[in-house]
Parts: structure tokens; C-alpha cells; sequence
């Protein structure tokens, strides 16, 4: 099936094997992100769950760093259905171990996948890998002459030990619950199998592999054993069974693992910062994989002219920019130094050729009418960026939007909740019924698009909008309800059909 051109396109698949994956996601970026990983890395198996997109695909790190609308990439260990919850605490333990743990070969060949996967980053051929590892292991047998006797007693200490936790953690999550990372170190080294010696490593073999353990837990299991006591069993397990060494700091190997009413996942991040985290940025403003999926919707294809009229640091020209670089955008703001900080990131990201900027009104901008192929705007709210009277200058702003974009182009809005409900007392039938139909009923949540892109809050049945009457031809396509951390904001997006005044 041939991907629309607004949709990101298949990348030339090296001759990586494939591999199992999951990625976190922002609540509602899911289906963008599901969509994404089968247009841009060919995924297979792809399942959709909360906060989370499994999938399998054959590819590098080098393409994988490339997922715009996710968070944090890990290499799959194990995926399981939740844990069965019972009194006995110790029961319970033994088995969250057994599911992280299980056999040592398994967890061999998963580390095998990483170290190839990790060979690859950054043209980084084998050899110099394997050299790499060789001089680590060099400085670890010169600094670490602990006797067995020493090395016994620390591991015991383990026990012992003060666990850092840090609350909310550092992994989108979409449950309300308290969230914990527990982060356990001991000072255990060992022996790494040489490679390419030609033997299958043995039981007793050790990989020298500092980890920690990074455990968040929540719904019924986190009322029986706290992601402390979690983290602290499966770190001395892994310390016991394979002498690897923990390490808080700076570990070569993070073990990820979320247990929680819907599933039991263990995973390995395959790098250190967030997929969201784009080098490019100087000054952050709107979340990126937010900015990214606005441009997703806005159907942007070579030769294009985007507009945001309320530009501010110019997140979604930025994120539309790299990733389509064939358009041509622009964007324009009334402040100063929104405008400013714009242009320093245009700079850093190496985009001046692309984005041009200028200081206008949103209600009164000095473009010619039906001039942008497509219109994509955050329209401000919240305490720092608030518009004032949202109710008065909504329909002003909607109207100038309107006017700038040509027929059959698209106009992607983020909206506040009470933005929202503005468009919808906009966008009611003349019947007085609302244009939109939410899947609760509930006129305050929209709910997310399908995984294959496409909304289920598009507006049904006949009768002409208050939205058509006044602003001539904007039809409503789709709200998507996505979350920005404290507070949930609405992606809706609009086409307009015939020039104002026609029939």
C-alpha cells in the first residue's frame, strides 16, 4: 500500500535482523506513533497498548533514532499478561524474578542482540567494538583485585543497601499512580567471554556488564510490594547469577521493568536520552513528538507552503522542516522574543533556508489570501502563555486562518480543554446538536485517532455548522486528545472545501 506523501517515508532497511521493540509514547501519540514505525521502519507484529507500542522490525539504532512521535526506545526481553497477586510476599518475589531472570542462555543471546545492535551505532564496525570492550576489560582486571571472599561480602551488602528513588519517573506512563525507579549498585566485576573465540558461553561464564535496575510498578501489585523491594530482589539475582556489577551513575546496561494491571514488560533502552530529546533544539518549547504529530495531520508534501501564525519558538516548524524537507514555511508571531528564541533554534538546526519568520498579528496577518497549502498553530493557553478573552478572539483568529489557506488545504489546532469548548459552541448544529461525537458521550474528552492514523471523533450525520456559516468552508476531520504532561490538550483538524461565498 503506497504512503500518502505526508506520511514519513520507508527508509532503505539495512541488513540488521530483526528484533523485538517497544516504545513509550505520550497518552494519545500511540496511533501516531504505531503508523510511524510501519511507514518508516517496515515494523511488523505492531501492537498498541497504553503508554507503549510493541513491534518487530530489522533495523539499526541509526534508523530507529530517527521515531519522531515516541519517547524512549528499548530492546523487548520479555512481555508477559500481569502477575498473579497473592498475600505471600515471598511467593510474589520469587516470581517476579523467575520472569525477569529465567533461563541464563536467553538472557545471553539478548545481550548478544544488544552488543550487535550497539556495533552498529554510529558506523561503529565490530572490531573497534571489540577493542573497545578489550581496553575496558584491561582497566576492570587492573583496578578490581577483590578476592572471592570480598566479592561474597558484597554481594550480601547488597541487601543492605539505600536504594535512590525518584518519583514520576523518567518513561512517559499513562497511569495516575506514583511511579518509582529504585537503582541498586553493588561493586561486583567479572570476566567478559572473549569474541569470537568460537565458544558458546557456558552458564558459569560472566559478561562484565555494569547495570542497574530501573523498576516501576503500579495498580494492584504495587499494594502488595513496592518498586524498591522489586528493584533489590532482581538486582542481587543478576549479581548472584551473573556477576555482573551495578552501577548508579553510569551503567553500560539499564534494565527496564514495568509491572502493572495490563501487562508485565522488561526491556533494555537502546539509548541513554529520549528519542524527544532532539539535538537540534536550543530553546524547547512545545513538546516535539506533540509538534511532530500536529505536522503528521497537516498532509504536507514537496513544493508545499506551511504557515503557523502564532509561531512562538517555532517547535512545530521545526519538527514539519526536518522531517519534510521539501516545503516551504513560514511563521509569524507578535512577540519579540518568541520570535527570537524561533530564530535561534531555525540557526542551530541549520534551517534558515527553509523557515522564514515575521512579526504579525494572528488576527491581522499581511499574507495574501489563499496563499498556504496548510495552516498548523498551537494556539497559546495555559499561565504563562494564556490568550485573553479565548471566547472573543477565537473566532477572529479562526477566521484569519481561514482566509490564508487555499482550497482543499489543512489547518491542524492545538487546543486547551477550554479552547475546545469554545470551538465546539462554534461548531454546533443549527439543531443544536454537537458536531463531534465523543465514544463516552462526554463533551470534555476526544478520544484518540485508530491505530492506522484515523480519527473516531469525526462529525456524523447532515445539517450545516455554525463553524461553515461563519467561517465559510472549514470542515471538521478529526480531534485527537493528547496529553502534555500536567494538563491534556485537543489536535483537531479541519479542511477547507470552497472559497467563501461559494456554493
Amino acid at each position: 500500500e503506497e504512503v500518502p506523501p505526508h506520511q514519513p517515508r520507508l527508509a532503505k532497511m539495512s541488513a540488521a535482523e530483526p528484533g523485538r521493540f517497544f516504545c513509550t509514547a505520550g497518552r494519545g501519540l500511540e496511533p501516531f506513533l504505531a503508523r510511524e514505525v510501519r511507514t518508516r521502519l517496515g515494523a511488523t507484529e505492531v501492537d498498541c497498548v497504553s503508554g507503549k507500542v510493541f513491534f518487530r522490525a530489522a533495523a539499526v539504532p541509526g534508523e530507529l533514532r530517527k521515531l519522531r512521535s515516541g519517547e524512549r526506545l528499548f530492546l523487548l526481553l520479555k512481555k508477559h499478561s500481569p502477575l498473579p497477586v497473592s498475600g505471600n510476599r515471598g511467593r510474589m518475589l520469587h516470581e517476579i524474578k523467575s520472569l525477569v531472570i529465567e533461563e541464563p542462555k536467553y538472557w545471553l543471546d539478548i545481550i548478544s542482540v544488544w552488543r550487535k545492535l550497539h556495533g552498529h551505532e554510529g558506523e561503529t564496525d565490530d572490531v573497534s567494538q571489540q577493542n573497545t570492550l578489550a581496553l575496558k576489560r584491561q582497566s576492570e582486571e587492573e583496578t578490581n583485585t577483590a578476592s572471592k571472599r570480598q566479592k561474597m561480602e558484597q554481594v550480601r551488602a547488597v541487601v543492605a543497601e539505600e536504594c535512590q528513588v525518584e518519583a514520576g519517573g523518567t518513561c512517559v506512563a499513562p497511569e495516575r499512580t506514583s511511579n518509582q525507579e529504585c537503582w541498586i549498585e553493588s561493586k561486583i566485576s567479572s570476566e567478559f567471554p572473549s569474541k569470537g573465540s568460537g565458544e558458546n558461553p557456558s552458564v558459569n561464564e560472566k559478561l562484565s556488564f555494569s547495570f542497574r535496575v530501573s523498576c516501576r510498578c503500579s495498580g494492584a501489585i504495587a499494594k502488595i510490594l513496592t518498586s524498591q523491594e522489586i528493584g533489590r530482589a532482581i538486582g542481587i539475582t543478576l549479581v548472584k547469577q551473573y556477576g555482573w556489577r551495578a552501577d548508579l551513575r553510569d551503567p553500560d546496561l539499564e534494565i527496564f521493568v514495568h509491572l502493572n494491571d495490563i501487562q508485565s514488560v522488561v526491556g533494555i533502552p537502546l539509548f541513554r536520552l529520549p528519542l524527544a530529546n532532539r539535538e537540534y533544539i536550543k530553546t524547547a518549547g512545545l513538546r516535539s513528538t506533540v509538534a511532530w504529530a500536529m505536522a503528521s495531520l497537516a498532509e504536507i508534501s514537496a513544493g508545499a507552503l506551511v504557515l503557523d501564525p502564532m509561531c512562538g519558538l517555532g517547535m512545530i516548524l521545526l519538527e514539519a522542516a526536518k522531517e519534510w524537507p521539501e516545503a516551504c514555511y513560514w511563521g509569524a508571531d507578535i512577540s519579540d522574543s518568541q520570535l527570537e528564541g524561533a530564530d535561534g533554534n531555525i540557526r542551530t538546526a541549520g534551517l534558515m533556508d527553509k523557515i522564514e519568520l515575521l512579526k504579525a498579528s494572528v488576527k491581522a496577518l499581511p499574507l495574501p489570501s489563499e496563499s498556504f497549502d496548510s495552516v498548523i498553530s498551537d494556539i497559546p493557553f495555559g499561565k504563562k502563555f494564556k490568550i485573553t478573552n479565548d471566547a472573543q478572539i477565537l473566532p477572529d483568529i479562526l477566521q484569519e486562518m481561514e482566509r490564508v489557506l487555499r482550497v482543499g488545504g489543512t489547518l491542524v489546532l492545538l487546543l486547551s480543554q477550554e479552547l475546545r469548548r469554545c470551538v465546539d459552541g462554534l461548531t454546533k448544529r443549527a439543531g443544536g446538536d454537537s458536531a463531534e461525537a465523543s465514544a463516552d458521550g462526554d463533551s470534555g474528552a476526544a478520544p484518540a485517532p485508530s491505530v492506522d492514523g484515523s480519527s473516531s471523533s469525526l462529525a456524523q450525520g447532515g445539517g450545516e455548522s455554525v463553524l461553515s456559516r461563519h467561517f465559510g468552508s472549514l470542515v471538521p476531520e478529526g480531534v485527537y486528545a493528547v496529553s502534555l504532561g500536567k494538563t491534556d490538550a485537543f489536535i483537531h483538524k479541519y479542511r477547507k472545501v470552497s472559497a467563501p461565498g461559494s456554493c
